[in-house]
């Protein structure tokens, strides 16, 4: 009892990146740059959404909420790395630590299942075009974003309390820059197989599932496409889902890599890279291609600044 309240007590230190001492000004300029980017552009996509309401639609209301768990999960992990590097207190108490690996899990959870309902609009859009306004309105998209939240933070609640309840007894640095699974994995002197069997089987579960489901969704969407007779419609047809199609690569390549393998084949060093790209790169990257492939968003964003900018010059 003694030494479990011990371990319950235990501060950890996150190590971050304090092996570069010399990068820390660098680093935090480029984080900090990073995170400004990503909460500006997602921003943008929230307001620009609200503001034009003929893009009061599912396909835009799955975007918004994809907006919105951008900016929660790097919201999560940024702020406390930025807090490291100004201050050099890279100290993180044991329910701190926990907490923060909760929301990241949720808000990435929540990721997979949102992906996988916009495939879904995606695929209805294109291949049922007659039974869209049906299947796809208001009321299901509602459910649809409603349920992703929800499994998420459901579903991450299993993992956490396994991890939380494995002992980590003296050692307590935690060689990443927040708290993710795999360092705490390898951090604890207990046995974590059992663990590792819950964190795969989840991961198959969910990860697997909605890969899969995405998958069978653009591989009738690409079929369908294919046998539309003219190079004009089949140009509008893949636009409307390219953007959804470049993230969902982009998520799933870095998940994989980052989480679908055993814990002892996995470098630290190595996931810390990883991790950037998750929890950094790819939230930034959401808005700008959008931004940059959806024709709608573009014209939505000129149609904004235009507005905003008539506005000022008429002090409204």
């Amino acid at each position: 009892m003694g030494s479990d309240n011990k371990t319950r007590g235990t501060e950890f230190y996150l190590i971050a990146f304090s092996d570069f001492p010399h990068l820390q000004l660098p680093l935090f300029m480029l984080f900090l740059l990073l995170y400004l980017t990503t909460m500006f552009g997602n921003v943008i996509i929230v307001t620009v959404i609200g503001l034009n309401h003929h893009l009061h639609v599912p396909m835009y209301f799955f975007l918004c909420n994809l907006a919105s768990l951008d900016v929660c999960y790097t919201s999560v992990t940024t702020p406390n790395l930025l807090h490291i590097f100004i201050t050099g207190n890279n100290r993180i108490s044991f329910t701190g630590c926990f907490v923060q690996l909760y929301f990241f899990l949720a808000f990435a959870s929540a990721e997979y299942f949102l992906l996988t309902a916009m495939s879904y609009d995606r695929y209805v859009a294109i291949c049922k075009p007659l039974h869209y306004p049906l299947v796809i309105n208001r009321q299901s998209s509602v459910k649809m974003v409603c349920g992703s939240w929800l499994i998420g933070f459901v579903g991450a609640l299993p993992l956490v309390i396994f991890i939380s309840g494995l002992d980590f007894g003296s050692t307590n640095e935690v060689n990443h820059y927040f708290c993710d699974m795999i360092p705490l994995l390898k951090l604890s002197c207990s046995d974590t197989s059992f663990t590792e069997v819950i964190m795969f089987s989840e991961g198959v579960f969910l990860a697997m599932t909605c890969f899969m489901l995405t998958l069978t969704s653009y591989c009738f969407i690409i079929s369908t496409i294919l046998r539309i007779h003219t190079s004009e419609g089949r140009r509008k047809a893949f636009s409307t889902c390219s953007s959804h199609l470049s993230i969902v690569i982009l998520f799933y390549v870095v998940i994989f890599c980052l989480y679908m393998k055993p814990p002892s084949t996995s470098s630290l060093n190595q996931s810390k890279v990883m991790s950037v790209l998750f929890t950094q790169v790819v939230p930034m990257l959401n808005p700008i291609i959008y931004s940059l492939r959806n024709k709608d968003v573009k014209e939505a964003i000129g149609k904004t600044k235009n507005k905003a900018f008539w506005c000022s010059t008429d002090n409204c």
